[in-house]
């Protein structure tokens, strides 16, 4: 049966929405959406150099443990300005802060192109900050998980099984679910943002979880071609894209 009929089959059968949503998509194809970062949009990034806060231009300080900007003056003493990836990493670092996950999805069976696209995406988004979290085991999973661990950050695997010791070597914090591939909606229900490396049939659903929950999913290294996948040229750009839309947020009283 081809893809676009086990897709069918899913919708038909009660799966929901998401097999609806692969079906449409591999049915009717759309051109692959590209996007080129550049910075938040309209928005410049300033640390007060006397407290460590970051502020927005617009009259915004970022709230690290309640992971929203709040209305506030910005200060005139000596500032310093960055880009949004620099000011995240300013916020992960600036004593108590939520550690909102990003997940990396991808294939069990990789291409070492992919494997090594995945560990450098671990190693920027690990010497970053961010909690990452994927699916624990092989390919993709472990290749993230080794590029976020020597970079000293933190790899959550979120298994299938009842074994937490199913886990790759460099996972660090191991969570055995017992739910089989039902944990590919856990993983995208608990990420801000998804990075797609590769493709696969478990990867797609992971996708298209992502997108029926309304998330950001970039895609890297012949990811699905599904509509709403951001396509990234390379892992610097990814990287970027994340931070943009993790400052993104909206301003609060």
């Amino acid at each position: 049966m081809t893809i676009a009929g086990i897709c069918q089959v899913l919708a038909v059968a009660g799966i929901g929405s998401v097999g609806f949503l692969l079906w449409r998509n591999v049915r009717y194809p759309r051109d692959k959406q590209r996007v080129t970062t550049g910075g938040h949009v309209g928005k410049r990034f300033f640390q007060d150099v006397a407290t460590g806060s970051v502020y927005r231009d617009d009259g915004a300080v970022f709230d690290p443990w309640h992971w929203q900007w709040r209305v506030a003056d910005v200060p005139a003493a000596e500032r310093v300005v960055h880009g949004a990836v620099e000011a995240l990493g300013i916020i992960l670092r600036s004593g108590p802060v939520r550690r909102v996950p990003v997940g990396v999805i991808g294939p069990r069976e990789a291409t070492q192109e992919q494997a090594a696209t995945a560990e450098l995406l671990g190693v920027r988004l690990g010497r970053l900050g961010l909690t990452v979290m994927c699916g624990g085991r092989q390919g993709i999973m472990a290749a993230v998980a080794r590029g976020v661990r020597e970079a000293g950050g933190l790899a959550v695997g979120l298994l299938p099984g009842s074994d937490w010791r199913e886990a790759n070597d460099d996972i660090v914090l191991p969570i055995a679910t017992g739910l089989g591939e039902a944990r590919n909606m856990i993983i995208a229900k608990s990420c801000a943002a998804l990075i797609v490396v590769g493709d696969s049939y478990g990867t797609l659903s992971e996708v298209a979880y992502g997108l029926h929950f309304g998330k950001l999913v970039l895609g890297l290294e012949e990811a699905p071609d599904v509509q709403g996948v951001q396509h990234i040229e390379n892992v610097d750009d990814a990287v970027t894209a994340v931070a943009e839309h993790l400052l993104g947020e909206p301003v609060c009283p």
